[in-house]
């Protein structure tokens, strides 16, 4: 059994000078039991009391549609500044606009509704709540600088006063991550936004925005023939990529939220390489011959279907596919180089055959490799999530030929410099699609 805490000991996730944690501890602030409100309300504090995030700040706080204790059961983002003091990330608001308060409602206790005024180059990431009728105080949150985050959405309502006997008319909705561009990740704050009308309002919402740090490797030195016999794969010749996932946005299906942030705050995509022979042949006769062999290219089974049901992450595409599934709101996409969707994204829908056609020289033998890479998912333990994933790489064919020939021209591609000699080869695929390879 996991501790039961609020404070994780998670190294915080970076975005250029900006450090984000997450907390599931919260202070009570207010409901809305004693009014005559169609819906109900609770609202909430984030806490950074705990040492691990005494560095800390609040973006905001917290409404949710009932009055159940969310401490444990929910977890927000809060803030602090890489270069402590001296930074620039973080800003204390300068004041604040009152939105709202409840007199009139009958409410067992009075609250009112301030929105922070950030300075110049800053951002406003949420509502604060006052003590009674009074203004908050100017260290009960911060306010962002406007290059770490990207402008938002609205989402769905969370609460109205309709039917509270309020003079003053109040909405408050949820805030949605946009969809992110390749290489990034969008985290929507968990804070809330509202405004003195039951209208969605038109006022400015944003984001926390993050990089997936991608580590890619060089790919590995294509097969060398030495003979004429087929050859056998070093398996030592493997290259590993990987993709570091921030907890938020992996939907572990053996995990809770908060269990994640525990036992797994970062997750590991990682790709493996190696090359698979395609078609071997071995030309004995005295004039060129044509070999033709047919290789199979793209996603091999279904299991990257099987790993953006359990888990959201999508490897051709941005995720996730069902946001409600999720504690908090965000989106991410994969580098296109990571997921070999930089020229087409259709190879992880099916898989089709690729068709070589080679002559080969007299008394010369060659081999054809395609390019196989498996995926897999991670925990910090090392602990799988989801089956791995294979896909061949139909867009290059890497041609090694026997020795003691004067080498043949080579194709125009980069990643191919290093084989040794190609002969006379034509790729065809049984799509249109998909590039073919020519001489």
């Amino acid at each position: 059994m996991l501790p039961s805490t609020g404070a994780f000991s998670m190294q915080p996730l970076q975005f250029n000078d900006l450090l984000i944690s997450f907390t599931s501890e919260f202070l009570p602030l207010w409901n809305d039991k004693g009014s005559s409100a169609q819906k109900a309300v609770g609202l909430w504090r984030p806490s950074t009391t705990s040492d691990a995030l005494s560095s800390f700040y609040a973006l905001g706080d917290i409404a949710v549609g009932h009055y159940r204790n969310i401490n444990q059961g929910k977890i927000v983002a809060v803030v602090s500044d890489a270069n402590k003091a001296d930074g620039t990330a973080l800003r204390p608001p300068v004041d604040y606009q009152r939105v709202w308060h409840d007199e009139g409602t009958g409410a067992h206790s009075n609250l009112s509704i301030w929105r922070p005024l950030a300075p110049q180059g800053y951002v406003t990431m949420g509502l604060v709540c006052g003590v009674g009728y009074d203004k908050p105080s100017r260290h009960a949150v911060r306010c962002v600088r406007e290059d770490l985050v990207v402008t938002a959405q609205l989402g769905e309502l969370i609460w109205n006063d309709k039917g509270s006997g309020c003079a003053n008319d109040l909405s408050i909705w949820s805030i949605t991550a946009p969809e992110a561009p390749v290489g990034e990740a969008y985290l929507a704050p968990g804070t809330f936004l509202g405004h003195g009308s039951y209208a969605k309002p038109g006022i400015e919402a944003y984001s926390l925005r993050l990089a997936l740090t991608t580590h890619l490797s060089d790919l590995p030195s294509p097969p060398v023939l030495t003979g004429h016999e087929i050859p056998s794969l070093d398996e030592n010749t493997a290259t590993l990529h990987a993709c570091e996932l921030p907890w938020f946005c992996v939907k572990d299906p053996e995990l809770s939220a908060v269990e994640q942030l525990q036992s797994s705050p970062t997750y590991r995509l990682e790709r493996t390489d190696r090359y698979r022979l395609g078609g071997f042949g071995h030309n004995t006769g005295q004039t060129p011959q044509p070999f033709m062999w047919t290789a199979s290219k793209g996603e091999l089974g279904t299991n990257a279907r099987a790993l953006a049901f359990n888990t959201s992450i999508d490897l051709c595409k941005e995720w996730p596919a069902h946001p409600q599934a999720f504690e908090l709101s965000f989106s991410a996409q994969l580098d296109r180089d990571f997921t070999h969707t930089q020229r087409s994204a259709k190879g992880w829908s099916h898989s089709s055959p690729l068709e070589i056609i080679i002559y080969v020289p007299p008394k010369k033998a060659v081999a054809a490799y395609l390019l196989h890479s498996e995926y897999c998912l991670l925990r910090q333990d090392g602990s799988q999530v989801s089956a791995t994933v294979s896909y061949t790489n139909g867009d290059h064919v890497y041609m090694s030929e026997s020795p003691d020939t004067e080498p043949l021209p080579q194709e125009a591609t980069p990643r191919e410099e290093a084989a040794q000699a190609e002969p006379d080869l034509q790729v065809t695929g049984h799509d249109l699609i998909d590039n073919a390879l020519t001489p």
